[in-house]
Parts: C-alpha cells; structure tokens; sequence
C-alpha cells in the first residue's frame, strides 16, 4: 500500500487532522522550528553576502530521527505547517533539514482545519513559495542584526542588562512618546450648560444643551461666563425653532482579523494578546467537541484580511435566514478594498462550522476558549446581517438670542444586534412623538457642569495593536511577541489594563533615541515592514533589503560606540553606611531600576531600596519627598516618612504653593498647575 506522510508543526493539529485522512496517511509534528540561527553568535556571514548560518535547534535531534525514519517510509511527503510566511520558512527548513526529494515532497496549505479543506489541499499541493520563505529570512535576520548588534553595545557601554530589538524598541518609543505628552498636558477648563425644558404634551421634562452661535464655536471658558448666560436667559421665552426627524443605519461590523480579535478580546474579555493568541491556536489546531471528535473551530489566525470564502458566506447567510428570519440576511457581501496584499490569501477569523454554536460546544470548552469561539461566532455571523435601523429626532429651542439642541432615537429593527451586541449610546430623552414648531416650551431650571479637557489615554494592549497595525509596525503575527517582550524585559508595566514606562523603560528608550534615531523611528520602520512585503510578493530580493539595512547600523553601532561614552554611569557612591560592613553603599541600577548595594561585593551582599530625593519638601508632613514604585514598577512622588504619610503624586511635585487655593504646584511639561484639577491656576515655566 502506498504511504503518505503528512507534517505539521503542533501535536494537536496532527491528531485533529488525522482523523480525516485514510490509513495509508501518517501524520506527525516537528514542534515548531527545527533550525534556526544560532544563540552564541551573529549566525549571518556578513563577509560572504550576508548568508545566514543555520544550525539544528538544540534538544530536537530525537524528533529530528524519528522524521527520518518517517521519511524513509513514505512516498509520498506533504508539508502542512501553518499557511503564513513563518510556516513556508518551517517547511523549508524541514526539506533542508531531513534533505528531502522535490519529486516526493510537496507543500499543502489550508485556511482551516476541516475534512474538505484538507483534503482539498492535498489535490491542489504546490512546491514551496522561496519568496515567502525569503522575507520571513529577512525579517529573522535585520531583527537578529538590530539584537545581536545594539543589545550587547548597551550591556557594555552602559552596564545595564539592557537589550534592544526592530520592532520593540519602536512600540516602546510609541509609548514614551504617548507618556510625555500626558505628563506635559495641561487640562484647560470648560464648563458645559443644560436647561431642563417643559414642552407641551410631554410628561417628563426635555433636556436640552447650550449650542455656542455659529460664529463663535468655542466651549464656555468659566464660571462667569456660564452664569452671565443663565442670568441673561433667567426670563426668556423658548420656542421650538427646528425639528428634523429621520432614520439612520448601523452597520454590522466587519470579519474579525488578528488585530481586530486582540482589541476586541481585549476590550470586552480583558483577555492580553498573548492570551486571546494562545486560546485562539487552540480553536484552530483541533478541540475534542461532544459528538463531533476532534476538529478546528476556527479559522486560522494570523491574517489582516476581511475577506469570507463563498461557501462559508452562502453557509452563514443560510443559517441566519433559518434561524434569525429573512429579514435579518444580508443581500450582499460588503465589499472593502485591502491596501494590503499580505495574507489577503486567508480569509477573516472565522467559526469553521456556523451551525456549531456557542451553546452547542459550550461543554466541550473551558471557560476562556468558550467566551473567545461565542466572541468570534457572534461577530461572524453578526457581519452577515442586516444593519440596525433607528428613527431619530433632533430638536433645536431658540430663546433670548441663544440657542439649545437635543436628540433622540429608538430601536426599530435590531438587525445584526440581534446576535452581536455592542454599547449602545445613552440617550437622555424618550423620543418626542408629539412635539411640533408650535408647541409651548418653558424653561424650568438649568443644569451647569465644570469639567477640564484629558489628556490622551494611557495606552493598553488593545489601543497599542491598534497603533501598531495604523503605523504599519509589525505584522499580525508579532503584535503580541512585542507586547509580551517589552512586559517581560521590564521596560513597561501593566496596570488595569493600562501600559506605563518604568525608570529602566525611559533609560533604554532615550538611549535608543540618541544613539539608534532610526532603529525607533516609525517611518524607517513601517517602510522596513513595506519593503519585506515587496520581497514577499517577489518584486525585491531579498539580499537588497539586507545589503541596503546592515551598513547603515554598522555605522550607527560605531558612532555609538564613542558617543555612548558620555552616558556611561558610574556607581554613584551615598552618605548611606551598609550596617554589615561599614562601607558607604553605592547606586547600583537592575533589571527594576535602581537600589543600593554594598561595594564589597561578592564578600558583601547587603543590598536595600533606593528612596531618590528631588530636594522637595512634602506638602503634608515636611520631611522629603522621594521617588517611588508601585508593585509593579510604575514610578511615582511619595513622601520618604511612607507609610506613616499618605502623601502621593503622579507628577513630580514642586515647593511652590498655589496662591490661589494654597495646594502644591506641579510639573505639566513647561508649565507649573495646581495639584488640585478644580482649581485650574497655571503658570508657564521661564
């Protein structure tokens, strides 16, 4: 009998596709990569045109032979690994690797894993896509030329565990830059005006807002200005000067793509990227599913596309008709363009099976992977759908030369939000049926609100991927090994969901800034990402991105090598004496920042918190105030008598007092405010 021999990356998916396939067909994994550059070394030989140095991954020589003897069984080899650029590269490494024969080996893809879709790929077997293959080199070796190159320059100039990479040193400048702009906002205050109105026929009050005139569209800026509105319409007579009624639309949301998964999961679930990837692997390789056996619940899931097969659109539009109505089936596709050709050959995430609900496979999964496959099904399904209608009513009231505006609108058909439901906006009026130009309006009273304008948000996870995939930094495959690097190096922290930069974060990012500008430039970078899709699509080659990016770095890692001179801190010796030994102990700078250590090392090992002072005084007790860290290292203002007193600050406090309400002053970039944000003083640093 002939035998055909199936690879694939993971064990799970082996066993899942197993099943489909006759007894002539073995199917066995290689666990991921078999070789790679090595650890030790630059692994590229710049000398001979860049040409990169594989070597067999350490402790996969066992798996290595028993692939061997697979091989020397079948006639027949299919290459299954993941259908991206980074499961070509494993494929094309196994052919190296078990040295096989292009008349016996073949590459199969498939989008996700089902009876048909394997099967059919075993018809439509190709040879291995080299330009796939060549741009997941290239990316490998410009992010080994960027680590390998500046990691070890840092170490040494700087005597720091410190460590740079392409992308993360690009998302962690990103989120720098997004911390300096909060630090230096200075919040502006407005105040807001709503009037309770009485209109004829209604029961309950309207509420309408103060619309500044057209010529002047700015907020109200004070307190006074707000009370000489109120007072100049005090006994003005309202009428109902404009009335529009109509209908609007809400969309259904698009297919979920990688990007949209991770904000989405993230969002709703507070699930982390690496989290909503790893579960989402899950559904893709294979569940054991009551009824079913094994079998991949989801599409695969590292894609930018929007696009839907046709059967599993006419499957999806079939189902809703079945079991929502037709009412609430889409006519047609929308069609979107993607700028992007890369992975536009996979389709969205999808649930393999529509008619595999969430209740039906609901205890067959864990919780998490439960709420990821209903998320992802109630998406799907909700993007074939009809949009929501609402009927809307905008009503404006004139009086005493200003002019108010309210709205409304009511649910009449809920269309896709039927299945996948999103926050709805709160209306504060019922919808005014009865309301017409002549009804009476009476003012009742009004409603005046002070308010101070934010800063941006702190970044998290999901708004991060989201500047990422808008800057094109990095492709859906590695927004969450550059989240997760970035967290485990210590460089950022995670608070209720937001990202902060810790005191080692600022360090390595000024440092790259200085001596690597264009290594953490945004726009070298996403031309960078650009130009390894060119090499992906065939139209550059790959040794002209190599050749073009190394002496640019090899130049910059020289420069730095002077200029980094200047930064190198020496240990900082303090008044501080190590009760141990008696020597004065020294700054000492780690993985969490700095602390102080005893010179005697090794033979003294005493080592304590270092409590940095900035020559303040606290405002609630007197003693100093120092620099702080949270558990988890973000860094704040503290007073050094903690815990006895409370007293705490994001932002770096000053000894000067607000002389309008008496609180301490502090640092908004170049600018002095009020600790207290309704007091609203501020003062330009000179």
């Amino acid at each position: 009998m002939r035998m055909n021999l199936v690879i694939v990356e993971s064990p799970a998916k082996a066993k899942t596709i197993k099943k489909f396939l006759g007894a002539n067909y073995e199917v066995v994994a290689s666990n991921g990569h078999v070789r790679d550059l090595p650890k030790s070394q630059l692994g590229i030989d710049i000398e001979n045109d860049f040409e990169p140095k594989y070597i067999t991954i350490r402790g996969k020589g066992d798996l290595l032979a028993k692939l061997r003897k697979e091989v020397k069984k079948a006639d027949k080899i299919y290459l299954a690994t993941d259908p991206d650029r980074e499961g070509e590269a494993i494929s094309w490494h196994l052919t190296k690797t078990l040295k096989l024969d292009e008349k016996v080996s073949s590459r199969i893809t498939f989008n996700e894993i089902t009876k048909n879709a394997v099967k059919s790929s075993i018809k439509q077997a190709r040879e291995i896509d080299i330009n796939l293959v060549d741009s997941q080199q290239t990316r490998r070796m410009l992010d080994r030329m960027v680590g390998y190159s500046i990691s070890p320059l840092l170490w040494a100039k700087v005597k720091r565990g410190l460590s740079a990479g392409r992308v993360q040193s690009v998302a962690l400048r990103i989120i720098c830059d997004r911390e300096d702009e909060i630090n230096a906002f200075v919040p502006e205050e407005y105040w807001t005006l709503e009037g309770n109105f009485q209109v004829e026929g209604e029961k309950k009050p309207l509420v309408a807002r103060f619309m500044p005139s057209s010529t002047d569209k700015k907020n109200i800026s004070s307190e006074e200005e707000v009370n000489k509105i109120m007072n100049e319409l005090k006994n003005a007579k309202f009428k109902v000067s404009e009335i529009k009624r109509g209908e609007r639309q809400k969309k259904p949301p698009l297919p979920f793509t990688t990007s949209t998964l991770q904000q989405e999961a993230a969002k709703t679930l507070n699930f982390s990227t690496s989290k909503t990837m790893r579960l989402a692997q899950q559904l893709y390789e294979g569940i054991d599913v009551k009824g079913h056996g094994t079998i991949g619940l989801i599409t695969y899931l590292r894609t930018d596309s929007i696009r839907i097969s046709e059967e599993a659109d006419a499957f999806a539009r079939e189902f809703i008709e079945k079991n929502y109505g037709v009412n609430y089936k889409s006519d047609t596709e929308e069609k979107k363009s993607n700028s992007k050709k890369i992975q536009d050959a996979h389709e969205a995430i999808r649930p393999t099976y529509t008619d595999l609900t969430p209740v039906i496979v609901k205890e067959s999964l864990s919780r998490d992977l439960f709420r990821l496959y209903q998320l992802i099904w109630k998406r799907f399904v909700g993007s074939r759908m009809t949009p929501a209608r609402y009927e809307t009513i905008n009503v404006k009231l004139e009086g005493g030369g200003y002019k108010f505006s309210t709205s409304a609108s009511k649910m009449v058909f809920d269309g896709y939000l039927s299945v996948y439901s999103e926050e709805e906006e709160s209306e504060s009026n019922a919808m005014l049926k009865d309301i017409t130009e002549d009804s009476s309006v009476k003012l009742l009273d009004f409603n005046p609100a002070q308010h101070f304008t934010q800063p941006l948000p702190h970044y998290t996870e999901a708004s991060l991927v989201k500047t990422l995939e808008e800057l094109g930094i990095g492709r859906p495959s590695t927004y969450s090994p550059t989240i997760s690097t970035i967290l485990a190096r210590r460089y950022i922290v995670k608070e209720n969901k937001n990202l902060y930069v810790t005191e080692i974060g600022e360090v390595v990012n000024k440092i790259m800034k200085e001596a690597f500008p264009s290594i953490v430039d945004v726009n070298f970078t996403a031309n960078l990402e650009s130009l390894l899709d060119k090499v992906e699509d065939g139209s550059v080659t790959w040794k002209t991105v190599v050749r073009n990016f190394y002496p640019d770095l090899e130049e910059a890692v020289n420069n730095a090598k002077n200029s980094l001179e200047e930064i190198k801190i020496e240990d900082e010796k303090t008044d501080i004496i190590c009760e141990e030994c008696g020597r004065n102990m020294v700054i000492k700078y780690g993985p969490h920042g700095k602390f102080l250590a005893c010179p005697g090392f090794p033979e003294c090992r005493n080592t304590k918190p270092y409590l940095e002072k900035i020559g303040v005084s606290c405002p609630l007790c007197g003693k100093e105030v120092v620099i702080r860290k949270t558990k988890k290292g973000r860094k704040y203002y503290g007073c050094e008598n903690n815990p006895e007193c409370e007293f705490m600050s994001w932002q770096k406090p000053t000894d000067k007092k607000c002389p309008k309400c008496g609180n301490v002053l502090i640092e908004k970039g170049n600018s002095l405010v009020c600790s207290d944000d309704k007091c609203g003083f501020i003062v330009v640093n000179k």
